[in-house]
């Protein structure tokens, strides 16, 4: 089996370099010169164009795309709907609106082509060591490329979960339930940072991983940052929006269920744009210690 990756950025080389450490055969590509030079420092096998990527791959290709959501992908699952043959596998393991990954879905079926929507967690650690998968599309698709997920994801961390759409549906959920977790925790210490008691932050965050109720790898990755910037004075507190809270509050409100904690973690996103808060301080480090996500430093616009 031999796998093409399209996307080497934080997520798509470390997903690379894990299917490489599994065994697996890969090749990898990326529009960016500095992306693919990049990977290639990592001696993984890079094609320098699309037309050479697509060459280099089996008969019965199996590509996984680690590309932005919306156009790009959009754009991307169109153009090889067009080159790719009947029988070929497109996996789309990026944060797609689980709509459009439908959309998707049919448009490569009418070619012939199997297409999968892959929900992908764990952060840039998880792609390299092993993430949390959760896949929807055809069953007969899935079962022909487990072997990749089986090679992606730490010990029970894939899931088939059905129909075309469903896999990037449940991961739009997790995202939404992890917009809330996040939210809480910053909340917390900001509590803490406005209060009457003079705390040791990375201590807090490292005692409450141990035997509290309220352990967790955010809590984990909280504790990181005080490590560096015990008050985070060097941080904005600016939180920036990917999309998939506001998808998870819409849908809740298309199906009429209350989501208060979620909607208004992404409603507490959008005020820090104007209000710089510890709690978005500490929000914002969470997201840069697992998604790579950008922080804005005081001094920056």
């Amino acid at each position: 089996m031999k796998v093409g990756i399209i996307g080497l950025g934080k997520m798509g080389l470390n997903l690379a370099l894990n299917l490489q450490e599994s065994n697996i055969a890969v090749v990898g590509y990326d529009v960016s010169i500095p992306a693919r030079q990049k990977a290639s420092e990592s001696h993984l096998a890079i094609a320098n164009s699309q037309e050479e990527f697509l060459e280099s791959l089996e008969e019965k290709k199996i590509i996984f795309l680690s590309t932005p959501a919306g156009e790009i992908t959009n754009a991307l699952v169109e153009t090889l709907s067009n080159q790719l043959h009947p029988g070929d596998i497109l996996i789309d393991g990026g944060n797609s609106y689980f709509k459009n990954s439908v959309k998707n879905y049919e448009l490569a079926k009418e070619k012939g082509i199997g297409f999968l929507d892959c929900g992908t967690s764990g952060g840039m650690e998880g792609a390299q060591t092993g993430a949390c998968l959760m896949v929807g599309g055809d069953a007969d698709v899935f079962e022909e490329t487990e072997a990749v997920f089986a090679a992606l994801a730490c010990d029970q961390g894939y899931l088939y979960t059905g129909e075309s759409g469903s896999g990037h549906y449940l991961k739009m959920v997790h995202n939404g339930i992890e917009y809330g977790m996040m939210q809480a925790v910053g909340e917390g210490f900001d509590i803490l940072n406005a209060g009457r008691y003079d705390y040791d932050f990375e201590k807090v965050a490292s005692v409450w991983n141990h035997g509290s109720v309220i352990r967790s790898w955010l809590m984990e990755l909280t504790e990181e940052s005080f490590k560096s910037d015990p008050k985070l004075d060097d941080i904005k507190g600016v939180v920036d929006v990917s999309g998939e809270g506001k998808w998870t509050v819409v849908e809740a409100l298309d199906l009429n269920i209350p989501v208060p904690v979620i909607a208004s973690s992404l409603f507490a996103r959008n005020v820090s744009k104007i209000d710089d808060s510890f709690s978005a301080k500490v929000v914002a480090t969470m997201r840069n210690q697992f998604g790579g996500h950008k922080v804005t430093r005081n001094g920056e616009r």
